[in-house]
């Protein structure tokens, strides 16, 4: 069985983010309007960060002390993370910090909304495919046939993939439900119901960090800076000259910095997700091949096929546009649409599979 696959390297688990950030600085008139930015290695990908309008390493490294206490939390794969303690809970209540129970209870949210399309609890499903790991070992193998998991498989998998099955509870056993306000002076609990339930938060956990980041730049009185993790930008402000960050959108299967458009925004997050980064095909001579990718339709267990390479969120926030690229790609160019623009403060661009940028209004 052939192969066609992606080669530029590849980090990110969850929803894919794919952007390019274009720094148009100029000549900085002072010291201060000189970025600095630091680059370094979280949620096994790339994150680099920078600010405009201050010289202070020391706020760049905290930024990346919280990047390890975040993953140290939120990591579905890290032995030592709170997710992997409830997933190997056998269904017991296990003691989170607030930032967990947060975004556990954020995603919730967006799974409710959504109806299920998203799903927290899809772990077992991208287990079984390992898009990821196939990928490696194709890379590694010449001769490797890709394993496409049977619908009975899959089937069985979907018995145990259930929102509804995710509980938070306080303290005093009492459960919560999205829209209940937490308190970092209380202590919570997350039980799956299900014990083979299982949860990954990729679809929305990068977003609910540069969040955080963002709030503490400002906190240091950061006014003008760019969050990167993984290629999910999150601008803060504007450049110190007043004008506007250009960022760029990657072309889907294009070359590594391949734009497809440019958008000029300020103060604003930008996050994409889409089929062309993680993905393999078994026939690499069939011109319309299925794309096997991350992005899980939560009816078939199968990667979700419809019009679209790509989308991207413009928003305030930066956990909305996660959430929002990865339900407006399963949702197809006319739902998603419809949906966008349902919505306040909140843009979409779709790009479909003719390559065509369809911009919201």
């Amino acid at each position: 069985m052939k192969h066609i696959m992606n080669h530029s390297k590849l980090f990110l688990t969850g929803s894919v983010l794919l952007l390019s950030a274009i720094i148009m600085t100029g000549c900085a008139k002072t010291s201060s309007q000189t970025p600095i930015s630091q680059t370094g290695f979280a949620f096994d990908t790339v994150v680099t960060i920078t600010i405009y309008d201050k010289q202070r390493t020391d706020v760049l490294e905290h930024c990346f002390a919280l990047c390890e206490q975040y993953e140290s939390l939120f990591s579905a794969t890290r032995e030592d993370s709170e997710i992997w303690k409830i997933n190997h809970a056998d269904g017991a209540a296990t003691a989170v910090s607030y930032d967990t129970a947060s975004l556990i209870q954020s995603a919730l949210y967006y799974c409710d909304q959504s109806n299920g399309v998203l799903d927290l609890t899809l772990r077992p499903i991208a287990e079984e495919w390992d898009i990821s790991g196939q990928m490696e070992r194709a890379d590694a193998l010449a001769d490797y046939e890709y394993y496409i998991p049977s619908e009975q498989t899959l089937s069985a998998l979907l018995e145990h993939v259930n929102y509804q099955n995710v509980m938070i509870t306080d303290a005093d056993g009492n459960e919560l439900g999205y829209r209940d306000p937490l308190s970092e002076d209380n202590s919570y609990f997350v039980t799956l119901k299900d014990a083979q339930n299982a949860i990954d938060l990729g679809f929305i956990a990068k977003g609910y960090i540069a969040d955080c980041l963002k709030e503490y730049l400002l906190k240091e009185s950061v006014d003008s800076g760019i969050i990167s993790l993984g290629g999910n930008i999150l601008l803060i402000g504007s450049k110190p000259d007043g004008s506007s960050y250009h960022v760029g959108i990657q072309k889907p299967f294009g070359a590594a910095n391949e734009i497809i458009t440019t958008i000029q925004e300020n103060d604003t997050s930008v996050v994409s997700s889409g089929c062309y980064e993680r993905y393999f095909m078994t026939d690499e001579h069939k011109k319309d091949g299925t794309i096997y990718h991350h992005i899980f339709d939560t009816t078939t267990g199968c990667p979700v096929q419809n019009d679209l390479l790509g989308v991207t969120i413009l928003s305030d926030s930066s956990m909305e546009g996660d959430a929002l690229s990865t339900y407006c790609y399963l949702l197809g160019l006319e739902k998603g649409m419809e949906y966008i623009q349902s919505l306040e403060n909140v843009e979409a661009l779709f790009v479909t599979k003719d390559y065509e940028v369809i911009r919201s209004s």
